[in-house]
């Protein structure tokens, strides 16, 4: 599988919506997002750890996560992934700016 660079397939204040590849062995590493996320596997198997939890799985394994919630994906095939981003942007992302003078 070639990397690929995120394909945002929608955008707006109700949520982001993206595609993204992941190569056998590469990972997304521990991470938080301002969103709440979802994360569905089309193909693929990954192993998402959530807190100290890990599960593993495939095609139609969905994993949610609350905004600020620390997560890292492995993908352990080649591995496509849809990701869901409500809302968007949300509270404290940096595209928001900070309001202070």
């Amino acid at each position: 599988m070639q990397p690929q660079h995120p394909l945002v397939l929608d955008s707006r204040d109700e949520g982001r919506t993206i595609l993204l590849a992941l190569a056998a062995g590469d990972s997304l590493l521990e991470h938080q997002v301002h969103e709440r996320a979802w994360v569905v596997v089309l193909e693929g198997e990954v192993e998402i750890e959530d807190g100290g939890d890990t599960v593993s799985g495939g095609a139609g394994l969905l994993a949610l996560f609350d905004p600020g919630e620390r997560h890292e994906v492995r993908a352990r095939s080649d591995a496509r992934l849809l990701l869901v981003l409500a809302p968007w942007p949300g509270e404290g992302h940096p595209s928001q700016g900070t309001g202070a003078t």
